[in-house]
C-alpha cells in the first residue's frame, strides 16, 4: 500500500509544475483522503469527504487520459498505457456505485475498500512504469509544458464519475464539455443547498 509521505517526498524531487510532481502530489492527497475516510466518524463527514475524494479522482484520471496517457504510449508502450486505463474505467465504475450509496452501510464501506485497493494498485503501477518513462523520455521543458496542460484539462474536467465513456479518449473528449457543465452546476447547487 502506498504511502502519502513518501509520495510528498518524492514529488519535492521536482519542480513546481512538473507533471510527475503534480501527480504524486495529487496520489498524496488521494491517499490521505481515504485514511480520512476510515477515520470519519457520522454521515456528514463521511459524505463530504467521499464528495472530495470523488471530485479529485474523477478530475485527475479524466486529465491523466488527456495529457498523461499519450505520451505515456508513445514512450512505455501500448500495453502499459492500456493497463493503466483499464484499471481507471474499473475504478470509475465503482465510483458511480458508491455515489449511489449510504456512506454509513456495511455495502459502502465494503466498496470502499475495494476501491481503495484499486486505485492503490493503480497509483503504485503509475509510479514504478510510467513516472520514470515520463522523466527519462521528456525534458524538463516537456514536462512542465505537461503540468501546465494537465492543470487546464483538470479545470475543465468533470467532477462525477461516468462509467459510460470510462477508458474512451475519444468519448470523453466528445462528452467533457456537456459533462462538466452539468457536474459542476450539480455540485454548485448541492453545496449552496
Amino acid at each position: 500500500m502506498g504511502d502519502s509521505t513518501e509520495d510528498l517526498k518524492a514529488a519535492a524531487q521536482y519542480p513546481e509544475g512538473d507533471i510527475v510532481r503534480l501527480l504524486l502530489e495529487q496520489h498524496a492527497r488521494i491517499r490521505t483522503l481515504f485514511a480520512d475516510l476510515r477515520d470519519a466518524g457520522g454521515r456528514e463527514e463521511v459524505a463530504d469527504i467521499f464528495a472530495e475524494l470523488r471530485m479529485l479522482l474523477v478530475v485527475h484520471e479524466t486529465a491523466e487520459q488527456i495529457v498523461v496517457h499519450p505520451v505515456s504510449k508513445e514512450l512505455a508502450g501500448a500495453d502499459v498505457t492500456r493497463a493503466r486505463i483499464d484499471e481507471e474505467a474499473e475504478a470509475t465504475k465503482l465510483l458511480a456505485q458508491l455515489e449511489k450509496l449510504d456512506p454509513l452501510t456495511p455495502e459502502f464501506e465494503a466498496d470502499l475498500g475495494r476501491l481503495e485497493a484499486a486505485v492503490d494498485q493503480h497509483a503504485e503501477a503509475e509510479e514504478h512504469e510510467e513516472f520514470p518513462v515520463l522523466v527519462n523520455g521528456c525534458t524538463a521543458e516537456q514536462r512542465q509544458h505537461m503540468g501546465a496542460a494537465f492543470q487546464a484539462a483538470a479545470a475543465v474536467a468533470p467532477t462525477h464519475p461516468h462509467p459510460a465513456v470510462a477508458g474512451k479518449f475519444a468519448a470523453t473528449m466528445l462528452t467533457l464539455p456537456v459533462a462538466s457543465i452539468v457536474d459542476r452546476t450539480k455540485d454548485a447547487i448541492k453545496k449552496a443547498s
